[in-house]
């Protein structure tokens, strides 16, 4: 007799208290319409700055706080429409609320394209001159990153045409997702739907069956589509190889990385040193296999657990992260734990409809908001731990600096959410074996294994993957559904070595299953990056806390008022050379040496 399928709530049946306080952007849906209203006109009305700039400092001043003032509401205005949509997927007005969102981000880039052009314009030695007025203290940062941009800017004509191209170039970014979340249908797994929330949970089922079913169906449902998926994320490459060209770079990767000054040896350094340490993860997937005492490993036995999993409740996971974070000082801690409690920044319902992954919104400065899917694993907490990383990273920073001084990087972004994650778990690892609980120490290095196997495993994968689309598109090759999947499928070869035995096709298709890293060009090797300088931050702690402190607490702050590459080296980590990147392959190959003492002991 087959199980009942379990049923999930609408979103309008979850408690509030698992929801996000989206109302502190607007009060009602009528409010943010009714800004939807006023903001076509402001944005034009940032055109009657056109030809202005070169004139007076004054009039530069007076065009930058006026875009400021639209961009910040227009970032308030997007916020609420994108997590509208996150939230429930067939939410018809939800997605009418981001199309026009992206209408009027795409208004805003056209309307302003003049303004680099007529910066650029500007005679070196008099804009040099301004930067040095006090009045242009807050603007000087950007201003002069907008200057190193010069050989990439093209006249007025071309760059309201590349503006007035967003919108139409962001069509299949649009696409990939709404079919993966809104109309894919994954089956059932021991009776159970299969969801984009909660197929990693199901996946690490102890039932060896439901794990099977649900990998399979998830990636067979991908495979229905594959030809669509494949067409819509060439096309995203063979665009953004357009806008590398038209704006005269030597290639897609540097026109990614050159406006945050990454060099592009961060990320060729990165898969190198991937590369040459495989053989530890080829050593994990054979203690995976001999622990779970299994003939062969499986893709689908990769999250399975290797003890019986506990059950984490949402305050227990605040806890631990309150406890673990108690070395960045007790307003750190304060304002964290205010944030995951009675400030509502988390979104942590399941419910139907609702998007895969977890994000964390800077939220226009009103308050940062996490979105996730709570399903009360080790991996629940972990994620959690993970994003309000992000999310407090935003609000230092934010009270930092004013809204003129750029937003720090993704690259910035991904190490203070590996160093939470870094911090709460070495706090616990010290009290499970302070506390001699095997049991509860196998656990932790097995979400941290799960951590590294996403960010030190996947998106190393997919870096390397989109690396070599990207070369291909250039050389004018295809990108054709076969293709894609027997490159992804060659790639996870060689992570797997030996320790795993494949399902090349199903294996294959895990591109297309991340169209919000994928879109986003060359943003999968930053979580890699994020990790290994996150870990590298952490021995510092272990040998000078007050100046550890310090010096993260400062990198926080710090915001984008630095390059990535310079924040880093200011406390204490050097991304241009393979030390971090080796440093993290030795953390993870002592979580390997203490699973396979364990395992002895068995």
């Amino acid at each position: 007799m087959t199980a009942a399928v379990k049923a999930l709530p609408a979103r309008a049946d979850v408690p509030q208290e698992q929801t996000w306080d989206i109302e502190a952007l607007y009060a009602t849906p009528a409010d943010w319409e009714a800004e939807g209203d006023r903001l076509p006109t402001d944005i034009d009305a940032l055109d009657r700055h056109r030809g202005q700039l070169a004139k007076t400092p004054e009039a530069l001043l007076a065009y930058l706080t006026d875009a400021d003032a639209v961009q910040l509401r227009m970032q308030r205005f997007a916020s609420y429409a994108s997590m509208t949509a996150s939230v429930d997927g067939r939410d018809a007005v939800a997605g009418a609320r981001r199309d026009r969102a992206n209408g009027l981000l795409a208004q805003l880039g056209s309307v302003t394209a003049f303004a680099q052009p007529e910066l650029l314009a500007i005679p070196e030695a008099t804009l040099a001159g301004w930067l040095a007025r006090p009045d242009f203290a807050d603007q000087r940062v950007r201003l002069e990153r907008m200057l190193r941009n010069r050989p990439h800017v093209r006249s007025a004509e071309i760059e309201a045409l590349l503006g007035a191209v967003q919108a139409p170039f962001a069509s299949e970014r649009g696409i990939h997702p709404a079919l993966a979340n809104m109309d894919l249908r994954f089956g059932t797994a021991g009776g159970e739907s299969v969801t984009q929330g909660n197929v990693d949970r199901l996946t690490a089922s102890a039932d060896r069956e439901i794990r099977r079913e649900a990998w399979e169906q998830y990636a067979d449902a991908h495979l229905a589509v594959r030809h669509a998926q494949a067409a819509m994320y060439a096309t995203n490459v063979r665009q953004s190889v357009f806008l590398a060209r038209a704006r005269r770079y030597p290639d897609t990767i540097t026109a990614s990385l050159a406006p945050d000054a990454i060099p592009t040896q961060v990320v060729t350094t990165l898969l190198d040193t991937y590369r040459s340490n495989t053989p530890t993860w080829h050593r994990y997937w054979r203690v995976r296999r001999d622990w779970l005492k299994l003939p062969e490993l499986r893709e689908f036995d990769v999250k399975a657990a290797l003890v019986p999993s506990r059950e984490v409740s949402y305050p227990q996971a605040v806890e631990w992260i309150a406890e673990g974070m108690a070395p960045l000082g007790d307003d750190y801690v304060r304002e964290m734990r205010e944030g995951l409690t009675t400030g509502r920044w988390v979104d942590y319902a399941e419910n139907d409809g609702k998007r895969q992954g977890a994000y964390s919104n800077g939220g226009g400065r009103v308050k940062p908001f996490i979105f996730m899917t709570w399903n009360g694993t080790m991996n629940s907490y972990s994620t959690l731990a993970h994003e309000i990383g992000h999310s407090m990273h935003s609000l230092l920073s934010s009270r930092a600096h004013p809204y003129s001084v750029p937003r720090y990087t993704l690259f910035h972004a991904e190490v203070a959410s590996n160093f939470n994650q870094a911090m709460v778990r070495q706090h616990l690892l010290r009290q499970a074996r302070a506390a001699g609980d095997t049991e509860f120490e196998v656990q932790i290095i097995e979400e941290a294994l799960s951590n590294f196997h996403r960010y030190f495993f996947i998106m190393p994968t997919l870096a390397a993957f989109e690396l070599e689309c990207y070369r291909r598109i250039e050389a004018r090759g295809t990108l054709s559904a076969p293709e894609l999947i027997d490159l992804t499928a060659g790639l996870l070869q060689q992570g797997y070595g030996e320790g795993v035995t494949m399902d090349r096709e199903r294996s294959g298709i895990m591109w297309a299953q991340f169209s919000t890293h994928l879109y986003a060009n060359f943003y999968a090797y930053q979580y890699a990056t994020g990790i290994s300088a996150a870990h590298q931050l952490l021995e510092q702690f272990d040998h000078d806390p007050v100046a550890a402190r310090t010096n993260y607490v400062r990198f926080l702050e710090s915001g984008g008022s630095l390059d990535p590459i310079d924040a880093l080296k200011e406390a204490g980590v050097d991304m241009l050379s393979a030390a971090p990147v080796e440093a993290t392959f030795r953390t993870l190959a002592r979580y390997v040496d203490r699973l396979e003492e364990l395992l002895a002991q068995r």
